[in-house]
C-alpha cells in the first residue's frame, strides 16, 4: 500500500528556506530514499513569480513592498504571480507520479478535486474555471495551483485561502487574471475555520483522491 508522509512546518515559514527543503526532499524521492511526502505550512508574506510570470503583474514598487512587509521571489513552479501569507494553507506534495500511475494533468486535477472536497465539508460550493487551474467560488479564486515535475517527481503545489489577509493581493495581478477576484474560506462562510482542522481535512481528501493508505 502506498503511503503519504505528512510534515507540518507550522506558521511563519520562509519561502526560500522551504524551497531548499523541497529540493532536498525531491532529490531523495527521486533516489527512492523516502516515500511520497506532503509539506503543510503557512508562509511569511511573499509574492512568488512562476516560470511564466510577467514582472508587470507585481504592482507594488520596491518601497511599497518594504512598507507592506512582503517579500518578492522568483521561483521554479509553473504559472504567473501569486501571494502566500498567514492564514493560507500551503501544501507541497513531493510525489512520484510514475509510482502513482498518474500523468501531470491527472495529478493537477486530483489536487483540485482534493481541495474542492475539503471546502465542501464547510458548506462551500467550489469548482473549476476554464481560465485558470485552481479552485474557484463563483468568479473568485479560492485556491491557486502551481507545480513543477522533474524526473517524474513533483514539487510546489497548492495554496488555499483559509483566513488569508486578502488585502495583500492588492499588490499583484493574481495569476495574471485582471478580470477575476480572490476570496477565502472565512469570507465565504462568515467565520474563521480552525487551521489545524482544515489541514486534517485537506490531508484526508488528498489521500483519498490519490489512493494512499494511512501514514
Amino acid at each position: 500500500m502506498r503511503v503519504l508522509t505528512v510534515d507540518d512546518l507550522g506558521r511563519d515559514a520562509g519561502y526560500s528556506e522551504v524551497l531548499a527543503l523541497q529540493e532536498r526532499l525531491h532529490a531523495r524521492r527521486v533516489a527512492g530514499e523516502i516515500p511520497d511526502t506532503l509539506l503543510l505550512l503557512e508562509h511569511r508574506p511573499v509574492y512568488t513569480l512562476g516560470r511564466s510570470a510577467s514582472a508587470d503583474n507585481v504592482l507594488y514598487s520596491e518601497e511599497a513592498l518594504r512598507r507592506a512587509g512582503i517579500e518578492r521571489v522568483v521561483t521554479t513552479r509553473g504559472g504567473d504571480v501569486t501571494y502566500h501569507g498567514p492564514g493560507q494553507l500551503v501544501g507541497y506534495p513531493i510525489i512520484h507520479l510514475g509510482a502513482a500511475g498518474l500523468r501531470v494533468l491527472e495529478y493537477v486535477t486530483a489536487l483540485e478535486e482534493a481541495l474542492i472536497r475539503t471546502v465542501a465539508t464547510y458548506g462551500i460550493q467550489a469548482g473549476r474555471d476554464g481560465r485558470n487551474r485552481g479552485v474557484w467560488a463563483g468568479d473568485d479564486k479560492l485556491a491557486a495551483l502551481g507545480i513543477r515535475v522533474s524526473r517524474q517527481v513533483t514539487m510546489h503545489g497548492f495554496a488555499l485561502n483559509v483566513t488569508t489577509h486578502l488585502e495583500d493581493y492588492r499588490g499583484i495581478v493574481a495569476c495574471g487574471l485582471r478580470s477575476a477576484g480572490v476570496t477565502s474560506m472565512s469570507r465565504l462562510i462568515g467565520s474563521a475555520p480552525d487551521m489545524a482542522e482544515v489541514k486534517a481535512r485537506a490531508t484526508e481528501a488528498l489521500r483519498a483522491v490519490l489512493g494512499y493508505g494511512v501514514g
